[in-house]
């Protein structure tokens, strides 16, 4: 399938609805589908960012960033997740009481049809806020023109968007405390003040995460460092768990969805 084809098809999608607000998080699907909306489509189009503790401040300066330079329509709102228990307590369906108080927040500020950046390859996994999406009316763009993520970086690339062609997956920080530990702000600073520092220590890693888990703290890394490197993130990072009262296990090798304990359900 070419450029001009996952394109044509993606606008379509689009255009099926004469006002759109996109429900934006900062990461590459979302931003790409935020591009092709205001550049492309008929659809009015409107970019929405939720604002919160668990999500890293450098995705929502990101999605300034694009709206600024790029002439967005942008709406920030608070999706009030924190303030929902069900969502506080990190059930194995966490996602659905994210995604159910974000799309409801979007209805009550913003008319229209709600558009995500789910893509086919979304489908295959556990993903409750779906079924959220599914009971809000969320439509999902990517999906209905037979796109996946390869076709979403080969579209970010087409556009000369070099930032997020070389995005790595970022899912909110709450995906990386152990389900069952509760959701709190404290915790979500803390994850997002190791993650910078392993980023400044590790530039250019494919991947990165600092989990809470019941067995302490846990730096996650792709790849794994070794010898002195290691032994000196190490100890920074035991030095912020120390400092925030919480145990450290160590580094290990990064693994996908490793917090998420399927078999709570």
């Amino acid at each position: 399938m070419t450029i001009a084809i996952r394109e044509a098809a993606l606008v379509a999608a689009l255009d099926r609805h004469p006002a759109l607000a996109i429900a934006v998080s900062g990461g590459v699907d979302s931003m790409v589908l935020a591009h092709v909306g205001h550049r492309l489509s008929q659809a009015a189009t409107t970019a929405v960012h939720a604002v919160s503790p668990a999500v890293p401040a450098l995705a929502t300066a990101r999605v300034e960033d694009h709206a600024r330079r790029f002439g967005w329509r942008l709406r920030l709102i608070d999706a009030g997740e924190l303030a929902d228990p069900a969502y506080r307590a990190n059930p194995v369906d966490r996602c659905f009481y994210c995604k159910s108080n974000l799309y409801s927040r979007i209805r009550e500020v913003i008319g229209g049809s709600i558009a995500s950046g789910t893509n086919l390859d979304d489908l295959d996994d556990f993903r409750p806020g779906l079924d959220a999406a599914r009971r809000a009316e969320v439509v999902h763009p990517f999906v209905e023109a037979g796109l996946g993520k390869a076709d979403i970086y080969e579209l970010a690339r087409a556009y000369g968007l070099d930032d997020l062609a070389a995005l790595p997956a970022q899912p909110c920080l709450a995906s990386r405390i152990e389900t069952g530990i509760g959701v709190d702000e404290d915790a979500l600073a803390f994850i997002e003040a190791v993650e910078i520092e392993l980023a400044a220590a590790l530039p250019g890693a494919e991947a990165l995460r600092c989990r809470i888990t019941a067995a302490g703290v846990f730096a996650e890394c792709a790849p794994l460092p070794e010898g002195p490197q290691a032994e000196a993130i190490a100890a920074r990072v035991a030095a912020l768990a120390a400092a925030a009262g919480r145990p450290f296990g160590g580094l290990r090798a990064y693994r996908r969805g490793a917090a998420f304990l399927r078999d709570l359900r």
